[in-house]
């Protein structure tokens, strides 16, 4: 069953949760050891740490910062969807109380980093955001073609800088680490923990009803088939087509479950020839997902 994130009520408290539990996470795990893992709430802490101001009012004066430069340099709809994550976010914090859950720094740090990346990820999958520093990656892009992926991790990177004259070299190291922690640990959630390869297959050979593709390379009509299979069975894909096939090209790429995967499966393909193919024709002994389609390779 699938979650109605469309809906405007369901989604706003959606969105309060999410806020909520990136609020838990910074007022319990970073603030507390006084580290700023990046971010506006991590510019906050260390404004906390050093003038004694309330962490979300810092927040809030620079995610009303960002929302400006967001209105001034980028488009209406940006400045809307960043606008309740920046304003929440601070509300949020100010109700959250501030304790230290874990004594031990490291161990809070890898819990934290672990429950902001949920908090983000799931911000991202409802297409929303909390604001802050998100905003100036987004001004690089669009003026200075800079990836927003790089924008971003220079800003957490400057950010980070500022633990060493606030709060100390081991909190500037523990900073680093929590955003590559937070990194994996989002890109884990995103795409899920039911990885697979994705194999395409172009043969010589005839093989029944796949799909007419034009190859690249040498700009002749081939048949090619493309397979999604687990991890631990790509080796025995590719030593099962070879065997057929010695001179077979297939590319890989990463891949996971997920609906639309489903819904290319019903529209493209019948599972029972993808079943039987797999049995008669190459006689693998795990489960796949076979797709049919017609492209050009490029």
């Amino acid at each position: 069953m699938r979650l109605p994130i469309h809906k405007p009520i369901f989604r706003g408290f959606l969105m309060i949760v999410v806020l909520e539990i990136i609020a838990i996470a910074i007022n319990m795990f970073f603030a507390p050891h006084e580290v700023a893992a990046g971010g506006a709430t991590g510019m906050a802490i260390l404004v906390q740490e050093a003038f004694n101001v309330p962490l979300w009012i810092t927040t809030l004066v620079i995610n009303i910062a960002m929302l400006g430069l967001a209105f001034s340099f980028l488009s209406g709809g940006t400045t809307r969807r960043i606008l309740f994550g920046s304003l929440a976010l601070p509300v949020l914090l100010s109700i959250t109380p501030q304790m230290m859950l874990i004594q031990d720094r490291l161990l809070a740090i890898i819990i934290g980093s672990i429950v902001i990346a949920t908090g983000f990820a799931l911000n991202y999958r409802i297409d929303a955001s909390s604001g802050g520093t998100t905003v100036p990656p987004m001004i690089f892009a669009k003026y200075f073609k800079l990836r927003p992926s790089i924008g971003l991790l220079i800003v957490d990177f400057v950010v980070c800088l500022f633990n060493i004259p606030v709060t100390g070299f081991d909190a500037f190291a523990l900073a680093i680490f929590s955003v590559g922690i937070t990194s994996l640990a989002m890109n884990f959630i995103e795409t899920g923990f039911d990885r697979k390869k994705a194999v395409y297959i172009m043969s010589n050979q005839q093989l029944p009803e796949i799909k007419q593709v034009i190859g690249g390379y040498s700009n002749e009509t081939r048949e090619m088939l493309m397979v999604v299979v687990e991890q631990r069975d790509f080796r025995h894909l590719v030593n099962k087509v070879h065997k057929h096939d010695p001179g077979a090209f297939y590319h890989c790429d990463r891949s996971n479950r997920g609906t639309r995967w489903k819904y290319l499966t019903k529209k493209v393909v019948s599972k029972n020839f993808a079943h039987n193919f797999f049995r008669s024709s190459i006689d693998l002994d795990f489960h796949a997902i076979f797709l049919m389609i017609q492209c050009r390779i490029l």
